[in-house]
């Protein structure tokens, strides 16, 4: 019964047994400090996004096409053809299967408003992409090429579609996408100008394998066949690829003859593998981005306007810091408000009559994710109490009224 608590969202009281109560007041303590999975965790799916035109396609991949690969779309407005931007996913921990669309709305809303198609596939095995998801263990080449050969696909089912210019492509990846990425340029690929490659690796903790050095060697084969320029970039405190690591990979690239420049930047809040997947990396990647990309003659200047999302007004219920002024919450509710006020935004507390909870901070919508969370587990309505910096509660409007 505490695993609600640590995924960050709440049973109603007078759902919880003794036991259960009891257990939850004396994990806050230790455990809620770490709390950064709510949003992961409670993943949910989110409605398609219409500043962006997004849709969902399936596209036909591997032998003979016979599997489809679930692919996000997001267009500016218009038949175009607009120049394109192939994007690649990493891998969560877990099963392939488990892990949901991918959409980097960030990266997608800043290459949009720049008049880029936007290209998302979920390679074969992942989310609701058909076929089972490859893995070679340590055999980062047999890995990365593996994943490339999707990507592949992809690009070729892109450059047949009016909306598409085939001669401005620009692919890009992040974590295992991004050797993906890297892997696919070793190939020879009409129209692709440049490679993006954000915190590329792919980490394999198994028993004799020095995943590091495998990396190494991956990376040394991909610069002796690629001639496309690459643009790396990695942040200081990331969790899977460290700086001196992240240096070794680049220089074994560059030193067997790839073309690419690292960007290598400071720490981002508490792990620069996930800058991407951010609001606020927008302002760390941007702009060495839009640099890279004016080097090799893709646009940069913006030429469509896509309105930020909609955020609530502060209503000034009550200052954001008053936990006493939260309705409805009991003593372990207070304690997650609590945790909730130390965690960084992009983020959200959602709550109901009931009593019931739920937050989620950082990646796409965690207003969205926050109210899910505490739904599940409410037979009345939840609203937002608190989003970024404010607080959005209604008050005596409230469903329910406020306490």
């Amino acid at each position: 019964m505490a695993l609600p608590r640590l995924l960050g969202f709440s049973l109603p009281p007078d759902q919880e047994s003794a036991i259960a109560r009891v257990a939850r007041l004396l994990l806050p303590s230790l455990l809620l400090g770490s709390l950064c999975l709510p949003a992961q965790a409670q993943r949910v799916p989110l409605p398609l996004d219409a500043r962006l035109n997004e849709q969902v396609i399936m596209v036909p991949a591997g032998a003979g096409m016979h599997e489809i690969l679930q692919t996000t779309v997001f267009r500016p407005p218009g038949p175009g053809p607009f120049p394109l931007l192939l994007m690649n996913h990493g891998k969560q921990a877990g099963p392939a299967r488990q892990q949901q669309r991918e959409r980097f709305i960030y990266m997608a809303t800043e290459f949009v408003r720049r008049g880029y198609a936007v290209m998302l596939p979920m390679r074969t095995g992942f989310a609701q992409s058909t076929g089972a998801y490859r893995d070679f263990g340590c055999d980062m080449l047999a890995n990365a090429q593996g994943q490339a050969r999707d990507m592949l696909d992809a690009l070729a089912y892109a450059r047949r579609q009016s909306w598409v210019d085939p001669e401005r492509i620009v692919v890009a990846g992040q974590s295992y996408g991004g050797m993906a990425a890297l892997a696919l340029a070793t190939r020879a690929l009409s129209g692709v100008r440049g490679v993006l490659n954000f915190a590329g690796g792919l980490r394999v903790d198994m028993p004799g394998c020095d995943w590091p050095s495998a990396l190494a060697k991956a990376f040394a084969t991909f610069g002796a066949y690629s001639r496309i320029p690459s643009l790396w970039l990695y942040g200081a405190n990331d969790s899977y690829f460290a700086p001196a690591l992240a240096q070794r990979l680049f220089h074994s690239f560059a030193g067997s003859g790839g073309r690419g420049e690292l960007f290598a930047y400071g720490p981002f809040k508490r792990d620069a593998h996930l800058t991407l997947g951010s609001r606020d990396g927008v302002a760390v990647w941007l702009p060495p981005t839009e640099r890279f990309l004016q080097k090799i003659g893709m646009p940069v200047r913006q030429v469509y306007s896509v309105p930020d999302a909609p955020s609530p007004p502060d209503t000034h219920f009550a200052p954001q810091g008053d936990i006493a002024a939260v309705p409805y919450l009991e003593e372990q509710g207070r304690a997650a408000y609590r945790v909730f006020l130390e965690k960084t935004a992009p983020r959200a507390f959602a709550l109901s009559a009931s009593g019931a909870w739920g937050w989620a901070e950082e990646g796409e919508s965690p207003d969205v994710r926050a109210l899910a969370s505490c739904q599940r587990w409410s037979s009345l309505p939840c609203q937002l109490y608190s989003v970024d910096e404010s607080v959005v509660w209604p008050g005596a409007g409230a469903v329910g009224g406020a306490q």
